[in-house]
């Protein structure tokens, strides 16, 4: 089978959840005897805007990376300039059916493309960008006291006045801009609507995810499949979760933006009375890291110096670079994520997971089952789950080993199974495979 993989990024120039997962699964494709090629996009201002270029995956150079530059207009959602190059690529290699895991920073009118030359397309789901203009339902709210809250529902006037506001002319007569962006916002959402109802398959990795979908966006049920992410678990070790020579150390693991929490964390960690650490892992970002530093000096002294900040790492060494070093896994995210890679990988790991008991965090992670609950964006909930967790070692190994809630043995989806079932889905889809 040929499979065109559609990604926003592709590691290592990107290196977050649905990026790792869509390398992982095109390795699989390719250990599988699939041909795999991928179209992605690179970021460089002194390349002319929708300049080319083709590479290969560095860990596995059969597969063929088509790279598009996106960089001063990557908040359009449709560039036809992208739709023509994706379509020369599907005229050039001819795929059995096209893989999509995101479109945002590239066009959603690839599927279109797709569509007019007769290949079926499979998407997988990872946020909820196709029902949100912003893709987490989490406000900017600019100009109010809080930032960031929580948002319970797409509204055009509401995603213009709470989200959209911060393209205003900051004039006084708003009523242009209000109209405008409302309108903007209105044609967006008919648009994707309508790319939604040419996928000819969704497959969501939370039934959370697969539930608020069909609710916001009127998708059949026939037509959203739940399937939980596939890893390579090859990747983890099983070792002895409690470590007597150090003090309890939890981690984190991910992107420094504030979706993922890492200031609430920082907060909570902060009212800690003992001598618990954490390691707060993920790649510089210049306009949020130094912030979350600056939270951390705002800290007593001697909590201070217990915080540690680490460079992103290799995720096939996730086992020594992380997680041979913790305790715990804290997944403090304040959008409601669907289905986090790394409470997967850290039940894989057999390490318990703190989060929230939001969404597919709480789909995955059931209080004192395999982890332990806080209220969703309740930073002293999170504090009282932290101290009550390092303070009884017994049970966090007792957690940590029941792993993955859904299998017989604890252990989290093997990326082979995972993938032949995307395949059995995909020849579903294009009968001709069938022979």
């Amino acid at each position: 089978m040929r499979i065109l993989k559609v990604i926003h990024g592709y590691p290592m120039r990107y290196n977050a959840g649905s990026e790792v997962y869509s390398q992982t699964i095109c390795h699989e494709y390719v250990r599988q005897g699939h041909e795999v090629q991928v179209f992605s996009r690179y970021e460089n201002p002194f390349e002319p805007e929708f300049s080319q270029r083709e590479e290969v995956d560095s860990k596995e150079p059969k597969i063929k990376l088509n790279l598009i530059n996106i960089t001063r207009s990557k908040d359009r959602y449709s560039h036809r300039e992208v739709d023509i190059a994706f379509g020369n690529i599907l005229d050039k290699y001819k795929p059995h059916v096209v893989h999509i895991g995101h479109l945002n920073h590239l066009s959603t009118s690839l599927v279109f493309e797709a569509k007019k030359k007769n290949v079926p397309v499979l998407f997988t789901l990872h946020d909820y960008w196709l029902i949100c203009p912003r893709g987490q339902f989490m406000q900017f709210n600019i100009g109010e006291l809080e930032s960031w809250q929580d948002c319970d529902g797409q509204e055009d006037m509401k995603c213009t006045m709470k989200c959209y506001n911060r393209y205003f002319s900051g004039l006084e007569s708003v009523d242009v801009d209000k109209n405008y962006w409302s309108s903007w916002i209105n044609q967006r959402m008919q648009h994707v609507q309508e790319v939604m109802d040419a996928v000819d398959l969704f497959v969501a990795p939370a039934n959370y995810l697969r539930d608020r979908f069909i609710r916001a966006a009127h998708i059949p049920n026939e037509k959203i499949r739940y399937l939980d992410y596939g890893f390579e678990l090859s990747r983890f070790g099983s070792e002895e979760n409690t470590l007597k020579d150090r003090p309890f150390t939890f981690g984190y693991i991910g992107r420094h933006v504030p979706a993922k929490g890492i200031h609430l964390l920082i907060e909570a960690f902060g009212k800690l009375k003992d001598e618990e650490r954490l390691i707060i892992w993920g790649r510089t970002q210049g306009d949020v890291t130094p912030f979350l530093k600056e939270l951390v000096l705002a800290l007593p002294d001697e909590r201070q110096e217990k915080i540690e900040f680490r460079q992103e790492y290799d995720n096939s060494q996730i086992q020594d670079e992380v997680f041979k070093h913790i305790d715990a896994i804290v997944v403090p995210s304040i959008w409601v994520e669907n289905s986090p890679l790394v409470i997967h990988e850290a039940q894989a790991a057999r390490k318990p997971v703190i989060t929230s008991n939001a969404g597919g965090m709480g789909e995955y992670v059931h209080h004192m089952k395999n982890g332990l609950l806080f209220r969703h964006r309740d930073c002293e909930d999170l504090s009282i789950q932290m101290s009550y967790l390092s303070g009884n070692r017994k049970l966090a190994d007792k957690l940590g080993r029941q792993g993955y809630l859904f299998s017989e043995d604890g252990q989290i989806p093997d990326v082979r199974k995972h993938v032949s079932n995307l395949i059995f889905e995909m020849i579903k889809l294009n009968p001709s495979l069938e022979n």
